[in-house]
């Protein structure tokens, strides 16, 4: 099961809007098994992990075990189910991390698989998988995506100086925030971000460039210069621009003639976002992870919405040594004091220390959303 899940981990974010399950098939008495196929949910989410695990296998599947850190789908999509394809193949046994909580599943293909004479096995690792599939979970039952915040502050705790944009991290922490990146399916930054640094928001790791996740620019008023870098590259890394119903309709055609899809959501207080219908639109939209990049304003508006999945603070080495703009706003603060975030990691790379809080839940999306990389 832990190669399962280690399976599943590597497609985080290139599946959605399905789960990346990870899927082993074994044969041989327990203890002495031998593995015959491995399978992972395929970018774009079709063909799932067990029908790839399946086809590698061919005929030598009949009589193995399966493990698989999902319960496999009973609904028919774009393909049957691969509750069905499993008992075709002639399967024994399967060992199954958890019951998949989306309603059209919801223990029917654990039940088709008992119902055809195989051995269920459930809760394998259960823990594991389901913060490895917290998004999907968010999704199913909530309705929007997990959301992993990332704050880099300086030793003396600002996130900007006076004259705005700080280089607070090394390049080992720069290279890892790009990995955590290529395993989101979504970067989310405020306006202020786009106008004041001009972001690209790419992956930009060798081999990993194709990994650039969908970016998502929370702009009230649709301020986005056409000419912003992440909306000349739609084209290569779709953009999409979540606006306030009273944004200009000149702005949004500018904005898609330039290739950034602009979609309206409703206005929260003053000229901000509705940002929990924000996130649920982000949900219909087949998103389950979003990493955000925003800076303190946002990661403060998250914070009182109580939106944050887990948050990872990226310390730098050096100090600002002067008034700067703080990294942690109070509602962020509150969240972590009142222990609804708890601390679960705290590693170092190079002079810089990320510290991971997350939700004390069980099914917490990511008690440290280092471990996906």
């Amino acid at each position: 099961m832990r190669l399962a899940l280690a399976l599943g981990r590597r497609n985080l974010g290139r599946t959605w809007p399905n789960p990346s399950v990870g899927a082993v098939l074994v044969a041989g008495p327990m203890g002495a098994e031998r593995i015959l196929a491995q399978g992972v949910t395929q970018p774009g989410g079709r063909p799932h992990a067990e029908r790839v695990a399946l086809a590698e296998a061919g005929e030598a599947a009949r009589g193995a075990t399966l493990y698989v850190t999902l319960e496999p789908c009973s609904h028919h999509g774009r393909t049957s189910p691969c509750a069905d394809a499993v008992v075709a193949a002639g399967v024994a046994r399967v060992v199954s991390a958890m019951d998949d909580p989306d309603p059209r599943v919801a223990g029917r293909g654990h039940g088709r698989l008992r119902a055809a004479g195989l051995s269920v096995s459930v809760g394998t690792l259960g823990a594991e998988a389901a913060r490895d599939h917290g998004g999907h979970i968010l999704r199913v039952t909530a309705g929007r995506p997990a959301l992993v915040l990332k704050l880099a502050r300086t030793p003396d705790g600002f996130a900007a100086g006076g004259n705005g944009r700080l280089l607070i991290t090394g390049p080992l922490a720069n290279a890892r925030i790009h990995l955590l990146r290529a395993h989101s399916d979504a970067i989310m930054v405020g306006v202020g971000t786009v106008l004041a640094d001009d972001p690209e928001l790419t992956v930009r790791l060798p081999g990993l460039g194709d990994r650039s996740p969908l970016r998502v620019v929370l702009d009230p008023l649709l301020r986005t210069p056409p000419r912003a870098r992440l909306v000349r590259t739609s084209d290569a890394v779709p953009t999409l621009i979540l606006c306030g119903p009273d944004a200009p309709a000149a702005a949004a055609e500018a904005l898609r003639a330039a290739g950034a899809e602009v979609l309206r959501v409703p206005g929260g207080p003053g000229e901000r976002l509705d940002l929990p219908e924000a996130l649920r639109r982000l949900g219909e939209q087949g998103v389950t992870r979003v990493f955000c990049e925003g800076g303190p304003t946002l990661a403060d508006a998250l914070a009182r919405d109580d939106l944050i999945d887990a948050c990872l603070i990226v310390t730098g080495s050096r100090p600002l040594g002067l008034p700067g703009v703080p990294a942690i706003g109070l509602d962020l603060a509150g969240l972590i004091a009142s222990g609804t975030l708890v601390r679960t990691d705290e590693i170092r790379l190079g002079p810089d220390l990320f510290t991971t809080y997350a939700r004390s839940s069980p099914c917490s999306p990511a008690s440290s959303p280092m471990s996906d990389a």
